[in-house]
């Protein structure tokens, strides 16, 4: 384990309070013959300042990625065109190599979108002070700068809770390398070690497709059924985008919690055509409001 990625991580703490949304709405029920429970991770179990991953949606910030490169030892000498538009081109051309390769939902690969980035701005760059970057720390330290989190109020508890049940628990999440890393930084033990199923759990980054595809889904139930000998029908999944989250769990069977608990993050998704008729099976703004229903 990288010490000082996850010295970065929690660097990047935010300090605003978790605030629950204006427009919750607290619907629990018994929900009978959970075996698992699986999370989405940004904005559910950690609150995000950009209110999920901050990749090619959001907006980025040509000063703070001078600053990454800077605290990083590598110098701009000259800049032709703002460091944030080159990243998100950057970030727009994988992507746009998936899609050709029929992905509807193409996801990247940070490292390799930072790998490609260094390359184009190199000209600009002080050869005489820039060393051979580490693209791992570059890419940590500017995600922690753009989009600083915090645990979500309960997740430790809540995590205690299901390991003592034996409820099988695992992660369906648009994310990059770091985002595993998450539960080192902020909890000192790795997601096995807390009672996650690796096996099972669903990384965007590593299928280079994110949500809301079904994909992300499906493999994840066929994992649970050939890790566990569990159906679509025992598994309640939680997240806080009915789009990205609600939607595609439900279609391919699983029981859904929509997290309503922060304001940031919440997304309900009403003019989405897709979402008109969605209804999520249940409706949390505390975590630990899940151990009363499964």
């Amino acid at each position: 384990m990288n010490d000082t990625l996850l010295d970065l991580i929690r660097l990047g703490t935010q300090s605003r309070r978790v605030r629950v949304a204006d427009d919750a709405q607290v619907r629990l029920s018994r929900l009978e013959g959970i075996k698992a429970v699986v999370f989405d991770v940004y904005g559910t179990l950690f609150s995000s300042g950009a209110g999920d991953i901050s990749l090619a949606g959001e907006v980025s910030n040509s000063q703070l990625i001078q600053d990454t490169l800077t605290d990083n030892g590598i110098f701009i000498d000259h800049e032709h065109q703002p460091l944030d538009t080159r990243l998100h081109d950057t970030i727009l051309e994988h992507q746009e190599k998936r899609r050709i390769e029929g992905v509807q939902f193409p996801e990247v690969e940070i490292r390799s979108v930072w790998k490609d980035f260094i390359e184009d701005i190199s000209a600009d760059l002080d050869k005489s002070k820039s060393p051979c970057p580490d693209i791992e720390r570059l890419v940590v330290d500017y995600e922690r700068r753009v989009n600083p989190i915090r645990i979500m109020p309960d997740l430790r508890e809540l995590v205690d809770f299901l390991k003592t049940e034996q409820l099988v628990t695992s992660i369906i999440s648009n994310a990059q390398f770091y985002t595993p890393l998450l539960f080192n930084a902020y909890f000192g033990k790795s997601l096995n070690e807390l009672g996650f199923c690796e096996e099972c759990s669903v990384w965007s980054y590593k299928l280079l497709e994110g949500k809301p595809s079904k994909a992300l889904y499906e493999l994840a139930a066929s994992r649970l059924l050939d890790h566990h000998g569990i159906e679509t029908e025992q598994v309640l999944y939680v997240g806080n985008d009915m789009r990205n989250d609600i939607w595609p769990a439900q279609a391919i069977g699983f029981h859904t919690a929509l997290f309503s608990g922060d304001q940031l993050s919440l997304r309900r998704r009403d003019d989405d055509p897709d979402c008109k008729d969605v209804v999520p099976t249940i409706e949390i703004t505390r975590l630990m409001q899940i151990a009363e229903c499964v």
